[in-house]
């Protein structure tokens, strides 16, 4: 294995094996004492109902989700001037997400983390790799915020919107607003910024021969150039944004697919708010939000869609299994490749 190799094994393995064996430990129990508190009789009553052919088609759902995010992420990455054919990226994005879904807080912010991978793995600079995932994620935004604004105004032609719905709602709401603007903020003003990151790097630099102002400055300057590459071709970022959308069509219909295996017939709209909604949850500090994510969903399903919450959670841990778990193996058998080929 070449130094690279080495130096992403050691990355991986040195700086998030045991944060994320302890935040699987924490999710594990905590998704055993709601079941516990819910019944787990009943849930495993649910479960075991289950119509394996549903299951199948929600695997095969975000696989295809996934294989849409690579190909918009590959359109990004011709326009900064970098051709990689898409088997070989397919493989890299697959176990990028890996890297992300293992990672504690990944959900999160895991973008300078998939950079490290595709820079790795690729003839991509780190400054361009960032670029292009975080103009990826961005992108990826645009249908995240149309389909929850299309479930949540379905929600708010009823009577009432749920009590339980409220924080989450009002949490799409501010990153609706907030993202956008605090992107396009960081652009107008990038020089401000720009010497804000400088001034915070300077006592760092002080103290550490590992980092200096001058190659902080550079670094910056690189990105800056890179997202000016990336905003040059609005016709390719169309294109992005269309294999965006078709990815998160297949990212929420696992969870339709989840209900069906159950029984349960949720309504697409409810889906496209119920998704959006409990992937804030994501953000918790575990693994990509396991044990946050479920307990959304049970929230969520139980004051849109259902009334049995051990139901609920029945057809949450069902929806984790395609479109977490499933994700997971598939990643971690990209992962094994590319620090093969590495």
């Amino acid at each position: 294995m070449t130094g690279e190799g080495r130096q992403f094994v050691e990355f991986a393995t040195r700086e998030t094996l045991a944060k994320t064996g302890i935040g699987f430990l924490v999710a594990v129990v905590f998704l055993y004492l709601v079941a516990v508190g819910l019944g787990v009789e009943k849930v495993s009553q649910a479960l075991a109902g289950a119509e394996w052919e549903w299951v199948a088609l929600g695997c095969l759902s975000t696989a295809f989700c996934l294989a849409a995010w690579g190909k918009a992420w590959q359109i990004v990455l011709q326009v900064v001037g970098i051709d990689v054919p898409y088997r070989r990226l397919v493989v890299t994005y697959f176990a990028a997400t890996f890297a992300n879904y293992v990672t504690p807080l990944g959900q999160a912010g895991g973008e300078p983390f998939i950079a490290y991978v595709l820079s790795r793995d690729t003839d991509a600079s780190y400054e361009d790799s960032l670029a292009s995932v975080v103009t990826a994620d961005l992108l990826n935004l645009l249908p995240f915020f149309s389909f929850a604004a299309v479930g949540l105004g379905v929600l708010l032609t009823r009577p009432s919107l749920p009590a339980a719905t409220r924080p989450l709602a009002f949490g799409l709401f501010g990153m609706a607003v907030g993202i956008p603007a605090l992107t396009g903020a960081g652009w107008f003003w990038r020089e401000r910024v720009r010497s804000g990151i400088l001034r915070l790097v300077a006592p760092v630099a002080k103290r550490t021969s590992r980092v200096s102002v001058a190659g902080a400055a550079e670094r910056l300057d690189d990105l800056y150039a890179a997202f000016g590459r990336v905003a040059q071709d609005p016709r390719a970022l169309v294109k992005a944004v269309g294999f965006a959308y078709v990815g998160w069509v297949f990212f929420a219909l696992p969870l339709y697919c989840a209900g069906q295996a159950l029984g349960v017939d949720i309504s697409p709209l409810t889906v496209l708010f119920v998704v959006p909604a409990s992937t804030l949850a994501g953000m918790v500090p575990t693994p990509g939000g396991l044990g946050g994510v479920e307990a959304a969903l049970v929230a969520l399903l139980v004051a849109v869609a259902i009334e049995s919450a051990a139901l609920a959670l029945a057809i949450a841990l069902v929806y984790r299994v395609v479109s977490y778990w499933f994700a997971l193996g598939v990643g971690g058998t990209a992962a094994l490749t590319v620090v093969k080929r590495a």
